[in-house]
């Protein structure tokens, strides 16, 4: 006979999306993360909070950068429109030739040392009031939801395909959507039952046959992406929809796909993104720290499944509360409630920014290569 905790009490079904990489909103993302990477490389205790924009033919970067860096601004970012395959006019933007803006508002570091006073850098606030979110789950082994990790699988897939010609007729900017049936059991736990749908949208060659779409992107792409069985793809509806405008048509900004960037929509949302900020933000660090402990909870099997959020105020280092989401899982894994978890965290781990760049090594220019297709639940990246 099953065991309480085993029986489903509830079924729904839960959507996420995801871009590649030269979608216009992941462009400025990696743009913006590709001038932080810069002055990172030459100054690992820069501060930098940039933003990115794009247009036909236009890239803008935009922000503040305190460093004793010396960084070509334009250069890093011509280099960075080159790297996701913006290399000619047909395609709306062509990184020789775009016309690239830069307003960034540049400080030495000894102004930024002025303004922090005397203040152990441990003990320095970051400047901003913020919420930082993490999730974990255990119904992968990346501790991810799986309707999150498929989407953004399937992303880097279509990416992987258009760069070694595999697909010779895609084109740059696809994205994707999956639809997943869940099982929520007794315990809180969620398990997959079935993909009931899946949506590529692949800009193609305008020649290229509605039936050799499917079957390219299904042999190409759906069938050789990990993590999802055979088994649960049975059934499963497949679209392929030719989108309406070319890619560089659409204004992009960095910061926009933030659910693509995290969990799907999955344990809450932070209130700023990470693209283009430096460890010392807490919208950095804080939604870095807040998926360690989400996913330490989880991996303790402490709780099924867990979301931590994080506040921070101005002028304060360490966040003014620490709050978990167990979804009941907590009582029935290890007989602790939602606060004594909170509690547990509090006491063990330290959220200020200063600790969050030593322990997760915020201070590495590493931020570019994980601007498209998720930061979290990556083999290629250990930012928890």
């Amino acid at each position: 006979m099953a065991a309480a905790a085993d029986f489903v009490v509830n079924k729904f079904t839960f959507t996420s999306e995801a871009c590649t990489e030269a979608v216009p909103d992941k462009l400025c993302d990696r743009v913006a993360d590709a001038i932080l990477d810069a002055c990172l490389e030459q100054d690992p205790e820069a501060r930098v909070c940039c933003e990115a924009t794009t247009k036909t033919s236009m890239v803008m970067i935009l922000g503040e950068v305190v460093t004793k860096a010396s960084v070509n601004y334009e250069q890093v970012m011509r280099e960075a429109i080159r790297a996701v395959g913006y290399d000619s006019e047909d395609k709306g933007l062509d990184a020789r030739t775009a016309n690239i803006i830069v307003a960034i508002e540049e400080s030495a570091p000894d102004l930024a040392q002025a303004m922090s006073g005397s203040k152990a850098i441990e003990e320095v606030g970051n400047g901003d009031m913020g919420i930082a979110v993490g999730y974990a789950t255990d119904e992968t082994p990346e501790l991810m939801p799986l309707s999150q990790l498929y989407a953004a699988k399937l992303c880097a897939k279509m990416d992987e395909v258009r760069k070694d010609r595999s697909v010779p007729w895609l084109k740059l900017g696809g994205r994707a959507q999956v639809t997943l049936e869940y099982a929520e059991k007794a315990d809180g736990s969620l398990t997959v039952e079935r993909v009931r749908s899946i949506t590529l949208s692949a800009p193609r060659s305008t020649d290229v046959k509605a039936d050799q779409v499917e079957k390219d992107l299904v042999e190409n792409v759906i069938m050789k992406v990990d993590g999802v069985s055979p088994k649960l793809l049975q059934g499963a509806v497949m679209k392929f929809p030719e989108p309406k405008l070319q890619t560089q048509t659409d204004v992009g900004m960095s910061g926009k796909q933030l659910a693509g960037d995290t969990y799907g929509g999955w344990g809450g949302s932070s209130s700023s993104s990470v693209s283009g900020k430096d460890g010392t933000k807490a919208a950095r660090s804080g939604t870095y720290g807040a998926r360690w402990a989400a996913r330490s909870l989880v991996a303790s099997r402490l709780c099924r499944r867990a979301s931590v959020q994080l506040s921070y105020l101005p002028g304060s280092a360490s966040p003014a509360s620490v709050a978990v989401h167990s979804y009941g899982t907590g009582l029935k894994a290890s007989g602790k409630t939602d606060a004594e978890l909170a509690d547990l965290l509090t006491r063990h781990f330290d959220f200020r920014p200063s600790s969050l760049q030593k322990e997760l090594s915020l201070k590495t220019p590493q931020f570019q290569k994980i601007s498209a297709y998720g930061h979290f639940g990556r083999s290629d990246a250990t930012l928890a």
